[in-house]
């Protein structure tokens, strides 16, 4: 039986239980494909469901973490039209059941993966499909954002806020984003029209009469941020889970709330791609680490300061 190595949780808890394992290669089932996985996204819900505090319902032990993955397609199963073996893909399968991207190789559904655009190596593709899509479909989806409507993005310097700033920008909107003083020009680079730094002073002393706010911190933060939405305006939180007040405080001040989890979504990945091609979107990436160490991009992306993302090189590591 062909084999492959992959990094395999095998309790909940600490970095400790990401263990090294050989074993055997899935094979595709029909509508699956199996893909060859050359870079795997590291993301803050990684650690969260690491620790026990985030989608356990969904998951099983001893399961193969991660979501985001790039590579190249090694099989396809009965009735798959859309790739064929060698196609590079890039995608986000099943999340929030286990995704197993900390692997050589997975299999998932071909809807959960669409063509890796040219313009992007296997290491920034990887970085883009949770975060991208989050961004996406809260912006898109969720708020409908038009032209001249102006957002605030709390957190523009991270995983998906870094994206979503391009996104809101291509779409028109007038961007504002929180983020610590020396990560503004990032930010601006990226095309926000204003930045604040929320650690020196409250956002809602800064910001007033926006429509939408993308909320990506959670806690106490989150529900700073309702002031800063004009009436009927409507917050978006990626955090909610957390903020069990969110909804009555956001009804007081005669405002909109709502929770938000990202859903596996090839239209969504095309998208992106559609965006990477045309030179509005672009992954940045801090940090690359051998898949052997895993445990030190966890430890790096727990601290909460990664500017963009973290990426495993998976295959040969």
């Amino acid at each position: 039986m062909a084999t492959m190595y992959a990094i395999q949780q095998q309790a909940w808890g600490g970095p400790d239980q990401l263990r090294r394992v050989e074993l055997g290669r899935p094979s595709p089932l029909p509508t699956e494909i199996l893909v060859r996985i050359e870079a795997a996204g590291v993301n803050p819900v990684d650690v969260f469901t690491r620790e026990g505090k985030a989608y356990m319902r969904a998951l099983s032990l001893p399961h193969i973490p991660g979501w985001d993955m790039a590579g190249v397609v090694e099989a396809v199963g009965y009735g798959v039209t859309r790739f064929k073996p060698g196609d590079e893909v890039f995608g986000m399968p099943w999340f929030p059941r286990a995704g197993g991207a900390y692997a050589e190789y997975a299999v998932a559904p071909s809807r959960h993966f669409a063509h890796k655009p040219a313009e992007l190596d296997f290491v920034h593709a990887a970085a883009l499909p949770l975060a991208g899509l989050t961004a996406w479909q809260m912006l898109v989806d969720v708020a409908e954002l038009r032209s001249g409507m102006r957002v605030l993005i709390n957190g523009g310097a991270g995983g998906v806020g870094h994206l979503a700033i391009q996104i809101a920008k291509y779409l028109g909107a007038h961007v504002i984003a929180t983020a610590r003083t020396e990560k503004h020009e990032f930010c601006r680079m990226l095309g926000a029209d204003e930045v604040f730094d929320y650690t020196t002073t409250p956002i809602q002393k800064s910001v007033q009469g926006v429509d939408v706010v993308i909320e990506l911190v959670g806690g106490e933060t989150c529900l700073a941020m309702l002031p800063t939405l004009r009436k009927g305006g409507l917050l978006i939180s990626a955090q909610a889970a957390w903020v069990p007040e969110l909804q009555s405080e956001a009804a007081a001040r005669g405002v909109r709330a709502t929770s938000y989890l990202v859903e596996p979504d090839a239209d969504g990945l095309e998208a992106l791609a559609a965006l990477v091609k045309i030179g509005e979107l672009s992954p940045h990436v801090q940090a690359v680490f051998p898949l052997d160490q895993v445990a030190s991009a966890h430890a790096l992306i727990s601290q909460r300061r990664v500017t963009g993302k973290l990426v495993l090189a998976v295959w040969g590591h």
